[in-house]
């Protein structure tokens, strides 16, 4: 399960299930050909075979290994009925993005019988990423780890592991994901709950019919192991712990973090983290379970289960240990809905602020944002009785605009200046109605609805809070911005209280990610500078919750030099 990177010699390599080609450019780095066959195939877990849609017939799908400063480009080809966009989710695409992926956002879909070639390169990033669908639910199979190594003769910050090992947490319905949420978006209820978590696509096991299906991690004894943990869930954050092993939390979204030790960890859908796993120094005569289960705060149905992989140490040469059943330790995970751990667990993320890695945090704002996030309602049709609070269907806003996805790509109108009818630039920069969004709620649950963005100059400083509200139940919410990396300068519990939270914002060493928990109850500032021209979705990261319209847009304007100018679409780009 190692990492595996070639060399870098001037000649082609092929492999069976996918094209992998090295040009060697030792000062840029070097480019790196994929080909993503997006295809039907059968895949049997809890003793339920379907037929699901995958990436070169694997499932999770294949790992990109790159390096700091490679171009990479990435055919995909469509077989199945099904329009299908990828999003290669947290890459920073620079003046690329017609690369970035979201279906109706930065491109229309990739039809069936037809390709696109996502052609991008990886500026001043290292560490773990995730691409995967980003179009209706198809995520939930079509997912896979990005591994981004430093450039050649650049050492990590710490030890070098003895061995790198992606884990990719997901979720396993035994229906069709696609199927699953149609009927809820036309019941207007909540969704079905999916029937298991997974590690690296098995569920393991606590789970029926799943003994055989288990991930299973061999280590040596006194090695140190670099685990890339990934959250391809959809609409689950997780706690993960390895029973009797210490983990060091070193890097988050691909960004360094100040080291520390944890036994558990929180990791919300979006969001990567790669620790550093010391073994022990002698055969333990034991076995270990990884077990992941969810963090939960809002007030539906959820999988209430757990994935389990095991842990076992290679037993010495010559050893009867082999043939002995070992005794199996399970670790123990905080509370479905211990919101004091995740706080105290986010709160210990810090970025490494050095010279070589410095937390470019702006120190001045030039524009203030003040976004509510959460659930709500929007009237049921007539004729149809409906499934949602007082026979109403369940939406999800931002600001109490419930987000409409056009049916043309964003982008190109903003791109051809062809806007009309397709977008607006209104979005409100704060809530409209002001309410004490923490505390009895209103009596009016309904949403409005509507394709707006906010449009910001080049180079603007952001300050953005984002406020958790109590409608139809506190929940905390992992938002997740593209096309930018920002900085988490503050979060708390209540209303934000724009006179006196400020002062104890962090502008020194905050973490940098692009996916973070809104609190449950609470608030979360952050801030970035819009240096990316372009158009950028930023939505909720738990699947329903951006299929019920959590989601937006922001819209930020090509600067006044060559560099600073979003480059024109490619000629492959797909048509609506």
């Amino acid at each position: 399960m190692g990492v595996f990177l070639l060399s870098s010699p001037a000649f082609l390599v092929f492999f069976s299930f996918f094209t992998f080609c090295l040009l060697v450019d030792p000062v840029f780095g070097i480019t790196r050909h994929y080909k993503f066959d997006v295809k039907l195939h059968n895949v049997t877990r809890l003793c339920h075979t379907r037929s699901i849609v995958s990436v070169n017939g694997q499932f999770p799908g294949p790992r990109i290994v790159a390096r700091e400063g490679d171009q990479l480009l990435i055919k995909v080809v469509n077989h199945v009925p099904n329009n299908v966009s990828i999003h290669w989710h947290g890459i920073r695409q620079l003046r690329s993005g017609w690369a970035d992926g979201p279906a109706y956002v930065t491109q229309c879909p990739i039809q069936t019988g037809q390709s696109y070639v996502y052609n991008f390169t990886i500026i001043g990033q290292r560490g773990t990423l995730f691409w995967h669908a980003h179009i209706s639910w198809l995520r939930a199979t079509l997912y896979g780890p990005i591994i981004i190594l430093p450039k050649r003769g650049i050492p990590y910050p710490f030890s070098k592991p003895y061995k790198e090992v992606p884990i990719v947490f997901g979720e396993w319905f035994n229906a069709d994901p696609d199927a699953v949420i149609s009927q809820a978006l036309q019941t207007g209820g909540g969704p079905n709950v999916s029937d298991a978590y997974t590690i690296n696509g098995l569920p393991g096991p606590l789970y029926n019919c799943s003994a055989k299906d288990t991930f299973k991690l061999k280590v040596k004894p006194g090695k140190t192991y670099l685990l890339r943990l990934v959250n391809a869930a959809l609409n689950d954050e997780l706690f993960f712990s390895i029973a009797n092993h210490t983990l060091t939390v070193v890097d988050v979204d691909a960004v360094y973090v100040k080291p520390f030790k944890t036994e558990t960890l929180l990791i919300t859908p979006g969001q990567t983290t790669n620790v550093i796993l010391k073994t022990k120094p002698s055969y333990p005569n034991a076995t270990f379970f990884m077990t992941a289960r969810p963090y939960v705060t809002g007030q539906g149905t959820f999988d209430n289960s757990t994935v389990a992989g095991i842990l076992a140490y290679e037993s010495p040469p010559n050893s009867l240990h082999s043939s002995i059943m070992l005794p199996l330790f399970k670790p123990i995970l905080p509370a479905l809905n211990d919101t004091s751990f995740a706080t105290k667990f986010g709160n210990k993320l810090r970025s490494l602020a050095s010279a070589q890695y410095p937390a470019n945090v702006p120190q001045k704002v030039d524009k203030h944002f003040f976004f509510t996030v959460g659930l709500g309602t929007s009237p049921c049709q007539h004729n149809q009785t409906c499934q949602g609070p007082n026979g109403t269907k369940f939406a999800a806003s931002v600001n109490n605009v419930s987000f409409a996805m056009p049916t043309s790509a964003l982008l190109q109108a903003h791109f051809f200046g062809q806007s009309n009818g397709v977008y607006t630039p209104d979005f409100p920069s704060t809530p409209l109605t002001p309410f004490n969004y923490t505390g009895s709620p209103p009596n009016n649950t309904m949403v409005s609805n509507g394709t707006k963005v906010v449009v910001l100059p080049f180079n603007t400083s952001v300050e953005l809070v984002m406020q958790d509200t109590s409608i139809l139940g506190a929940e905390s919410h992992p938002l997740h911005l593209h096309g930018f990396n920002f900085f988490i300068v503050g979060q708390g519990f209540g209303n934000f209280d724009p006179n006196k939270d400020p002062a104890k914002f962090n502008l020194i060493d905050p973490v940098e990610r692009n996916t973070v928990g809104v609190p449950s109850g609470g608030w979360v500032a952050i801030r970035f500078l819009a240096d990316n021209p372009g158009v950028w979705f930023m939505h909720c990261h738990l699947e329903v919750h951006t299929s019920w319209g959590l989601k937006m847009a922001w819209i930020v304007l090509d600067g006044e030099l060559p560099t600073q100018k979003l480059l024109p679409p490619p000629a492959d780009l797909p048509k609506c």
